[in-house]
């Protein structure tokens, strides 16, 4: 059994978070993820921990947004992403 690659590619990671490519293009690109620029066609690529300590600092800022936002009845009147 092979180990993980240290490194991924945007669509890796994409295909990790399942979301788009370009969605994450805009996290890095805004320093969200931290990634490096290879090669001289600039390809990205994340670290595996990276998008692990990513991923972590997702669920803490959620937990939090969770215990500032506490829900109430009316939220279940409410689509689930305008939540």
């Amino acid at each position: 059994m092979a180990a993980a690659p240290r490194f991924l590619t945007l669509a890796d990671v994409a295909e990790v978070l399942n979301t788009s490519s370009a969605q994450v293009y805009a996290l890095v690109r805004r320093g969200d993820l931290p990634a490096i620029k290879i090669g001289g066609r600039g390809q990205w690529r994340v670290e595996g921990s990276v998008l692990e300590d990513y991923i972590q600092r997702m669920y803490a800022e959620t937990a939090q947004f969770v215990d500032q936002h506490p829900f109430v009845e009316s939220d279940q009147e409410r689509a689930p992403d305008q939540v």
